[in-house]
């Protein structure tokens, strides 16, 4: 019996593309390492701060920045922008083991993330034009998200295991080999050309919009297709339970059951083994359900868990609330790929081909947006208490599940395939 998940590898030039995101991704990974021990070497004890910058301006680039780009190059060639970006983004790499000074790593972050910005909404919107039966696409989207989930997992051990022989600058030029190599792989590749209808609220090809029109473009589409609506709503259920595990795991761990950096990264990897998993079978169980029952069960999956946290963190015994927990963080990982990873099947369902990089932009921003929020709100209600914090975030992620479930048409709820 052939495997549910192999047929779309028989796709050259998707197998290009999905070696060019692994390896861009495990540059990005050895980077965020490299960012960190660089920080320390120039800051001291101020690191936390300045990652916490860092992290930032990284979300502040992708929310502004990725409609505004997208906009600027719509009439170039898919293909040149995301070489481009990846040039860019090893020039970038290969230039911060010379910073000197604290405001000097703000400046390339920036410029690195605002080159990733353009990139990945590119990169997502070429994807569905090389790999076009929706079977196949779904499978692509389900290796995408196993790359960002092992990007999470390998990166740091691959760091730990290059700084027994290397220094923590080399790191700068793994990743900067990282994104050449990128390149060179979407160099190899055919993207077709979008087809350009014209915009339907403006009777006009996208490409030839005013620029204002052009980044605005994207959001409202969103906004004005009944289809797409849900997903501006689960974007924040998934931010709301998400930024509670990746902000608050550490305290978790460290605090609240006094184990070592080894749980946290254990706890850490258990959440994206929910997130894996879950991404693997998705190109199955899509056939049998639809994206409304694999969505919102995604959802509400996440914020159960969320809304169970507190009591996992009163158990009195340590083993069996690091256990509980550990489960609660397979349960949102899976809650969180099976809300999140559909929704790009969605853009290609209701958006032509034309306008899809702009919707695609739009999704990356937006949804980055959702963090930009639930990050310093996981942290700071997190300071003042976690079982709150959970509680408060798991209110937000109903809320929002709530919502999703009001907007979707209910003729959604028929199987795709």
């Amino acid at each position: 019996m052939p495997s549910p998940i192999g047929p779309v590898l028989r796709n050259a030039a998707y197998r290009r593309l999905l070696t060019a995101q692994v390896v861009s991704l495990l540059g990005t990974g050895l980077a965020t390492v490299a960012l960190g021990l660089l920080a320390h070497d120039l800051a001291g004890r101020r690191a936390g701060a300045v990652l916490g910058t860092v992290f930032g301006i990284k979300m502040v680039a992708y929310v502004v920045l990725a409609p505004v780009a997208t906009a600027l190059v719509a009439r170039l060639p898919r293909r040149s922008v995301m070489v481009t970006a990846d040039v860019l983004r090893a020039v970038v790499a290969l230039t911060l083991p010379f910073a000197g000074q604290v405001w000097q790593i703000y400046v390339l972050v920036f410029v690195l993330q605002a080159a990733s910005a353009v990139h990945t909404p590119t990169f997502q919107s070429a994807l569905p034009d090389v790999v076009t039966g929706e079977h196949e696409y779904t499978q692509a989207l389900s290796f995408s998200r196993l790359a960002d989930d092992l990007e999470m997992v390998l990166s740091p051990m691959l760091a730990a295991a290059l700084l027994l022989v290397v220094s923590t600058h080399t790191l700068f030029v793994g990743t900067g080999l990282g994104f050449a190599a990128s390149a060179v792989l979407i160099v190899s590749v055919v993207i077709p050309r979008a087809a350009t209808p014209a915009a339907a609220d403006e009777g006009t090809p996208f490409e030839e919009l005013p620029l204002g029109a052009r980044v605005r473009h994207g959001a409202l589409l969103m906004a004005h297709t009944p289809g797409l609506r849900p997903a501006l709503a689960l974007n924040l259920a998934v931010a709301a339970a998400g930024a509670f595990v990746l902000v608050q795991t550490v305290v978790i761990a460290r605090d609240t059951f006094g184990q070592s950096n080894d749980v946290v990264a254990l706890l850490l990897a258990v959440n994206g083994l929910g997130s894996m998993t879950t991404a693997l079978a998705l190109p199955a169980v899509l056939r049998r359900r639809s994206e409304r029952a694999v969505m919102l069960g995604g959802a509400v999956l996440l914020t159960v868990a969320t809304f169970a946290v507190p009591l996992a963190l009163g158990i009195q015994a340590r083993t069996a609330g690091l256990v509980a927990v550990g489960a609660l963080w397979l349960a949102v990982g899976a809650g969180w790929a099976a809300a999140e990873v559909p929704i790009a099947r969605l853009i290609v369902r209701h958006v032509p081909a034309g306008e899809r990089r702009s919707v695609f932009a739009a999704q990356f921003s937006l949804s980055h947006a959702c963090w930009l929020v639930t990050y310093p709100l996981a942290g700071w209600l997190g300071a003042a208490g976690l079982r709150g914090a959970a509680l408060v975030l798991a209110v937000v992620a109903a809320a929002a599940t709530v919502g999703a479930t009001a907007l979707w048409p209910r003729s959604a709820a028929v199987p795709t395939a």
